[in-house]
């Protein structure tokens, strides 16, 4: 195959919480073969840690399988693009990685997305009443960048001052494939407070997508104790901000291009959050047929809510215009779809919240081995289970199963529309039962506890100017239900 024919492919390498996955794709879309690699990760009550080294390593391991599965030659891949969670990276003037840890472990130069040790720094820039805090939803997250930010700073200030370059993951892994510190779009707006209107208004003066980083506000980083970052331009955060998918570089570095096993000067596009990039896909693939209306593409994707569902889940509803939803992420500019205002509600813990509440019961070991005897996941057997029990009972429909047990997710916080980080979880309806069937019906009432917080989501945004309730699309990561 030639470079550019219409056999060409293109590389997608998406890194979760848990894995790195490379996925090889043809000029429609068809998917030709794909790999994933297990990545570490270190969980100490509310600071959980991973290594940009070993993600590198998982990332190279699964393209490499990916483009072997596949039959792809290096020379027939001619695009890739990254995606990746919202976790924040530090490294050197050398790119090599800054501890973030209080063990002072230099591999563990990640603070995980899912990392809630800086809720107090967040409460304390919440209260200095930016104006940029308008488009976080009416605050900062503990899950966004500037109170993690702090929280280094005032914990751990060797650190601090090695720190070259502050990266959202994804931003790095394109970084560390190009040498190109062009930051995305849609990580800046999203997690770090980059005002993409801003970001705009220049934009439409401009023939360019690749712009200088307009969109800072500088006076919101010294109100809140950061002024150092706004030195030199903005160069330890960004001092030049893309649009998704525009060029990096020169492509693949010849370092990079090798451990991939790829050819130096391969395209790389400015790269996505994880869950944003389903959301594109999903957002603006869908027909309307059953939609009893007429309506434009623009004003069709304005009727549609993705959910991207893993370990936590994004709901995420774009409109034309800013709306303003209290306790849920945005209007974040172009973060999702170009030119359109993104709203982005979620779940800090979906998926981690059924794995923690299937393997915390006593008779989890035992399922477990009986699904895989059955070479099914346990969430299958489980399934299974509740089929038999309702026939069993004369149910007269699955949900009925559990008018006696309920749960409340917020195991994790509640992201939105509460975006009470401190929340807590809790499971109403406990006996001293700890028989398979009991783990069944828990299992089924925390789905049904995941799916009422979404129609929370869902109404909220509703009734602040949305119009998700016509249409409702979920994509899955990895949850197995």
């Amino acid at each position: 195959m030639s470079r550019g024919s219409s056999s060409s492919v293109y590389l997608g390498v998406d890194v979760g919480t848990g894995s790195a996955r490379a996925g090889i794709f043809d000029h429609k879309g068809k998917l030709l073969g794909s790999a994933s690699s297990p990545i570490q990760i270190w969980k100490e009550k509310d600071c959980i840690e991973q290594s940009s080294t070993d993600i590198w390593h998982a990332v190279c391991a699964a393209v490499k399988s990916a483009c072997s599965l596949a039959t792809v030659a290096p020379e027939d891949v001619v695009g890739l693009g990254f995606a990746a969670t919202c976790s924040l990276v530090a490294v050197d003037a050398d790119g090599s990685p800054v501890s973030v840890s209080w063990s002072g472990d230099t591999r563990r130069n990640i603070i995980v997305w899912m990392d809630h040790r800086a809720v107090n720094q967040a409460e304390r820039i919440n209260a200095s009443n930016s104006p940029v805090l308008q488009y976080c939803g009416g605050g900062v997250s503990p899950e966004m960048q500037a109170p993690k930010l702090l929280w280094v700073k005032e914990n751990l200030q060797e650190s601090w001052s090695m720190v070259c370059r502050w990266m959202d993951l994804s931003d790095w892994l394109a970084y560390r494939a190009t040498g190109d510190d062009t930051r995305s779009l849609c990580t800046t707006v999203c997690k770090w407070t980059y005002l993409g209107h801003a970001h705009m208004e220049q934009w439409k003066e401009s023939d360019s997508r690749d712009m200088e980083a307009c969109g800072w506000d500088n006076v919101f980083w010294e109100e809140i104790g950061l002024e150092d970052l706004v030195e030199g331009n903005c160069a330890k955060i960004g001092r030049s901000v893309a649009f998704p998918g525009h060029p990096l570089g020169s492509g693949l570095t010849a370092t990079a291009a090798k451990e991939l096993g790829l050819l130096p000067g391969t395209p790389v596009g400015t790269p996505l959050i994880d869950a944003h990039a389903g959301g594109v896909g999903v957002m603006e693939s869908i027909p309307d047929q059953e939609l009893k209306v007429d309506l434009t593409d623009e004003e069709a994707i304005c009727h549609r809510m993705v959910l991207v569902c893993g370990t936590s889940t994004c709901h995420m509803a774009v409109s034309k215009n800013k709306l303003f939803v209290p306790g849920v992420w945005g209007p974040f500019w172009s973060a999702m779809v170009p030119e359109f205002w993104l709203t982005e509600g979620g779940q800090s813990a979906t998926g981690a919240l059924l794995d923690y509440i299937i393997e915390n019961h006593v008779a989890a070991p035992l399922l477990s081995n009986r699904a895989s005897s059955q070479s099914i996941s346990i969430y299958e057997l489980l399934n299974k289970m509740l089929l038999s029990i309702s026939d069993e009972q004369n149910s007269p429909f699955l949900s009925a199963l559990t008018q006696d047990i309920h749960v409340l997710p917020d195991f994790h916080g509640n992201r939105s529309p509460m975006a009470d980080p401190k929340s807590k979880g809790v499971i109403y309806g406990l006996t001293l039962d700890t028989s398979e069937k009991h783990l069944a019906l828990l299992y089924l009432a925390t789905i049904q506890g995941i799916a009422y917080g979404t129609r929370h989501i869902v109404e909220h945004c509703n009734a602040h100017g949305h119009k998700a309730l016509q249409r409702t699309l979920c994509i899955s990561k990895n949850m197995q239900i």
